[in-house]
């Protein structure tokens, strides 16, 4: 009775500080007007659940998040910049092929698609190299690229669990503004550290 007790409590406090971790990041993302506080609370957020997956489960939620926003607010905002700068190229892009070829879908448009999806998949591991390593934004870009490029099993067991969170989360939608930011920090943090390690491993060998 004590252990279903205890495995119960346990499972609300997790539950509890997934949504906590998901409304500072919201909360933050607005006080810092979305476009000067989105990458800063993305990055604390990231850096929060990194620190539970290596077993620092007692911090200090808000404390440890403040910290990090503050810390890292002028940097995340330099990587953002770039890939922002990233994402208007891609929407000139297709606001160019749509207006002058008025069809978005023809040969012409697979380079542009096929370097989406490699932009989408780099996203999987910017946050998670930004919060693991200490490296300047272009080394940080550089290696990101190059940890998504030889983790291909990673990548897939990432879009897997993205894939499977989508389709709860699209069956009930409240459970994406309660836990969406949170779930995929976790999940993506996770599988990175993964791969982080895969590689240390095979560089102390």
């Amino acid at each position: 009775m004590n252990n279903t007790r205890n495995a119960l409590y346990s499972i609300m406090e997790w539950i509890t500080r997934f949504a906590y971790i998901n409304v500072l990041w919201i909360l933050f993302s607005l006080v810092g007007g979305i476009i000067l506080g989105f990458f800063p609370s993305t990055i604390a957020m990231f850096a929060i659940v990194r620190d539970w997956l290596r077993g620092n489960t007692d911090l200090p939620v808000f404390k440890t998040f403040w910290g990090y926003f503050k810390k890292e607010f002028w940097k995340s905002n330099r990587l953002g910049l770039v890939i922002m700068a990233i994402v208007l190229l891609i929407g000139i892009d297709i606001w160019y092929i749509q207006i002058n070829l008025n069809n978005l879908f023809t040969w012409i448009s697979i380079p542009l698609f096929a370097f989406m999806l490699l932009f989408l998949i780099f996203l999987f591991y910017i946050f998670p190299s930004f919060v693991h390593y200490d490296l300047k934004i272009v080394q940080l870009i550089k290696n990101a690229l190059l940890i998504m490029l030889i983790n291909p099993l990673h990548t897939f067991l990432i879009i897997l669990c993205l894939g499977l969170l989508y389709f709860v989360m699209n069956f009930l939608p409240a459970l994406a503004f309660i836990f969406g930011g949170s779930s995929y920090a976790f999940i993506t943090m996770w599988a990175c550290l993964h791969a982080f390690n895969k590689v240390q491993h095979k560089q102390e060998n």
